[in-house]
This record gives structure tokens, C-alpha cells and sequence, in this order.
């Protein structure tokens, strides 16, 4: 898997690169349809010591995953936007994996309404 590391008007030292693309590669582990993914690293300009931006995308089959985060350190902000990301591919695995309802009108079995009778 791909992994694109962007940081915006600063530049990142490997050792915070290496430790997000550690983290995408742990929870890229929790869904094989997983293309790439794209992490953008920004500081705002406020007062607030939150002023750390992670904003991570995970190019999948279908959508995509976006999630984006503040904290005092690059290192809060990537755990807190994997985590969010771990959420979102839990429900996606739910989404796709659940039973659809019995349709009782396949290959002449008798519907719902003949069973009744």
C-alpha cells in the first residue's frame, strides 16, 4: 500500500513519518480493500497549544475514509484520526457483512402471505 505523507509550510522529520505510516499499516491489517492512503500534517496558526492538524485518507474500494484531528502534538492528533478510522472500517465491515432480510418468493418457495393461510 501506498502511503503519501504531506506536511503544509514545514518539514516533517522521518521519525513522525515513521510513526504514522506504522499506524496506517496497523490498521490497514483491519480491511483488505485498503488502495492507499494520503496524510496531510498542518499547524494552525492560534494561540491554542491544540494547533496540530492530522487529516488522514484511506483510498478504498468504493469510499473513502476521511478523518481529521487536533491535538497538542502530531502524535495525539494521528492516534486520535486512527482511531476515528478504526470506527468508520468497523462500520463498514458491519454494513458489509450483515445477513439482507429472506425473500420468500425465490424458486417457489411460498411467500410470507401463503404461509399464513
Amino acid at each position: 500500500m501506498q502511503i503519501n505523507i504531506n506536511s503544509l509550510r514545514f518539514k516533517a522529520d522521518s521519525k513522525l513519518e515513521d510513526f504514522i505510516r506504522e499506524k496506517i499499516r496497523k490498521v490497514a491489517k483491519f480491511h483488505e480493500g485498503i488502495i492507499s492512503s494520503e496524510v496531510t500534517l498542518k499547524v494552525e496558526n492560534t494561540d491554542k497549544p491544540e494547533n496540530k492538524i492530522v487529516e488522514i485518507r484511506l483510498k478504498v474500494k468504493g469510499n473513502d475514509l476521511i478523518s481529521s484531528k487536533q491535538s497538542k502534538t502530531f502524535e495525539g492528533a494521528t492516534d486520535l484520526a486512527i482511531s476515528a478510522l478504526r470506527t468508520q472500517i468497523n462500520k463498514m465491515r458491519k454494513i458489509n457483512n450483515r445477513t439482507d432480510e429472506v425473500d420468500f418468493s425465490v424458486a417457489g418457495q411460498e411467500t410470507e402471505d401463503e404461509m399464513v393461510d
